[in-house]
């Protein structure tokens, strides 16, 4: 039986490692001993205790594992990576980090190493269908509107984060990458607010976001653009606390103490947007995929609509990031997918096998993509 690691036993990390207990010797990885505890009571999973922060020693504990996903914070996640591939292990990443995956193509290559990075629901689950359709048609515009959501509106924000606030906070700050006439055009996150009816919660908010990361230079597309979505009147919030300086990470002194603004907002930030136990939340999504096929004009139009599982107990959010995850990593270990070096998720998508199998994957969990064809 395969040997598994996932490093990072938040709300995603376990869920993909209860997802791939199923089929292969698991071992999750945290400094949370507590949420191991959890996870093991629940699942035949292996734990261990580790701060995996500490890359001296993330060789050593890697050494007897087949693949490795590392579903660590963001700011961890490109050095974490390094590490990865350092030690010569395949590996599915899903850190989201700030950092250029590919700038550590030519180490992956010469450690003989599978690294597929981003591979969550968006980006992840949405590069993967672009990726087939790129095969098949001449696209012109690309378009990717997604969010999780709970069902519960509570103010004043009516939102709460499936993962860490900090990460949130980077989407609201980071400047959003668009391709407007095939050009790379830099832009505000929050920026070009726009309403769409979602079925079946009706009316929400998109804006721009830096979502499209990989799909910037593995894809000629005249247009692309992903924006986030919320309940209406989030935006008029949180730019609010962006103009006003609580997400500036510039040191400021209080009482003879220096403090970084944004450390302090998600600090605050934590107990407003925690998900409650078993609370119920969504994910949505859209893609819109515009072009010629066979010469002839044509529209596709993707709908994912995901709820909470109250039967397993995990959130949407985990589902639909971590069971893309997993997917892939079956991919990689039943030799599907063995280009070695860092690959996107729009790789993988390119590959007609692994393309079909996690399409599969998430029907047989119940994520349903709804196709439409004009």
């Amino acid at each position: 039986m395969k040997n598994l690691a996932v490093l990072g036993a938040g709300m995603v990390g376990s869920a993909i490692a209860a997802d791939l207990s199923e089929e292969y010797s698991v071992t999750a990885i945290d400094l949370d001993e507590k949420k191991l505890r959890q996870l093991k009571k629940i699942y035949k999973i292996n734990t261990l205790v580790k701060d995996i922060s500490r890359l001296k020693s993330l060789k050593k504990i890697l050494k007897d594992f087949d693949l490795i996903i590392s579903a660590v914070p963001g700011f961890m996640g490109f050095k974490t990576l390094k590490k990865i591939i350092e030690s010569g292990k395949d590996v599915v990443d899903i850190s989201f980090f700030e950092e250029d995956p590919f700038l550590l193509n030519s180490l992956a290559r010469k450690n003989n190493v599978t690294a597929v990075i981003d591979c969550g629901v968006a980006p992840g689950l949405s590069n993967i269908i672009l990726g087939m359709h790129n095969k098949t048609m001449s696209i012109e515009s690309f378009e990717c509107f997604v969010g999780g959501l709970p069902f519960s509106r509570t103010l004043p924000f009516q939102y709460k984060a499936p993962f860490s606030p900090i990460d949130v906070i980077e989407e609201y700050t980071r400047p959003a990458r668009i391709i407007e006439n095939g050009k790379l055009i830099i832009k505000s996150a929050l920026s070009e607010p726009e309403l769409l009816n979602v079925d079946p919660v009706g009316t929400l908010e998109a804006f721009n976001t830096d979502g499209l990361r990989t799909l910037l230079k593995t894809m000629k597309i005249l247009n692309m653009k992903e924006k986030t979505l919320r309940y209406p009147g989030h935006i008029a919030k949180i730019q609010m606390l962006k103009d006003a300086g609580f997400f500036s990470d510039k040191e400021i002194e209080i009482n003879e103490q220096k403090i970084k603004p944004i450390d302090f907002s998600s600090k605050i930030l934590l107990p407003n947007w925690k998900l409650e136990n078993n609370e119920p939340e969504f994910t949505a999504m859209i893609i819109k995929i515009k072009g010629k096929e066979e010469g002839k004009p044509v529209e596709y139009t993707y709908n994912l609509f995901d709820k909470y599982d109250e039967k397993k107990k995990i959130s949407s959010m985990s589902r639909t990031t971590g069971y893309t995850c997993s997917s892939a990593a079956r991919r990689i270990l039943n030799k599907d997918y063995t280009k070695k070096g860092i690959s996107a998720p729009e790789n993988i998508g390119a590959n007609d096998k692994c393309f079909i199998k996690i399409l599969d994957d998430l029907k047989s969990r119940n994520i349903i993509l709804k196709k439409i064809k004009k």
